[in-house]
């Protein structure tokens, strides 16, 4: 027959044993939900150089087509990517450093390094998620054409070259223009900025004017 104190200290044993395996996370002092983090990544890659060369030889060349009806509205985002996160949110979390969200998939902590122009971020109210190829080039190179579903995932493409955290003074320095308007300020990016370009227009379909295949043709001669 067990006792009562046998059992005690049966149940006090497992108790340790748990504690040695199990690790308790203590929450900061007021905090009301779990956070999380994560590593630094990066935007999906783009294509090699040589293959990017290829894709820009094969885009349309043609006038861009009219705004007229142009709104970013036509271009729904940022779309849930589960667990209450946005692609907005998604692409703060993967292209930062100690990234801490809280229990709404926000950003309250992290680290951010701008490839457009060399410039860290501390606070989210810094960093912008650019769109590589921006919705108004892109409703002139052709997507004016689409229906709302496309638009949708060509504005919230996770697979792809097409979205990145910048600074958000250079991603508003930027606005909508063509590489044959605004480049990044730091000419160590623009091998890496033209093949991300070439590759979205080539996958999506996207005409280029030839002003922007001469300048992306300049951009690619840069890479090693």
């Amino acid at each position: 027959m067990i006792t009562s104190r046998a059992w005690r200290r049966v149940a006090t044993t497992l108790l340790a044993l748990c504690a040695a395996v199990l690790p308790v996370t203590a929450s900061p002092a007021g905090a009301t939900a779990p956070t999380k983090q994560s590593s630094h990544r990066a935007m999906p890659e783009p294509s090699p150089v040589d293959v990017a060369r290829a894709e820009l030889a094969s885009l349309n060349v043609a006038a861009p087509h009219s705004m007229a009806g142009y709104s970013r509205a036509k271009f729904p985002h940022w779309s849930a990517q589960g667990s209450r996160c946005d692609t907005r949110e998604v692409v703060l979390r993967r292209d930062g450093q100690n990234v801490v969200q809280d229990d709404q998939c926000r950003a309250v902590q992290g680290t951010w390094f701008s490839e457009y122009d060399g410039k860290t971020a501390t606070a989210t109210n810094q960093v912008d998620v650019d769109h590589m190829v921006p919705l108004a080039a892109a409703w002139r190179g052709g997507a004016d054409e689409w229906q709302t579903p496309e638009r949708k995932k060509f504005a919230n493409d996770l697979e792809h070259s097409q979205l990145i955290a910048v600074s958000a003074s250079s991603n508003r320095a930027k606005g909508d223009q063509t590489p044959d308007l605004w480049k990044p300020p730091l000419k160590s990016y623009w091998c890496t900025y033209s093949r991300a370009w070439v590759d979205v227009k080539h996958i999506y379909n996207l005409n280029v004017t030839e002003a922007e295949k001469n300048a992306l043709s300049d951009m690619l001669d840069t890479c090693a």
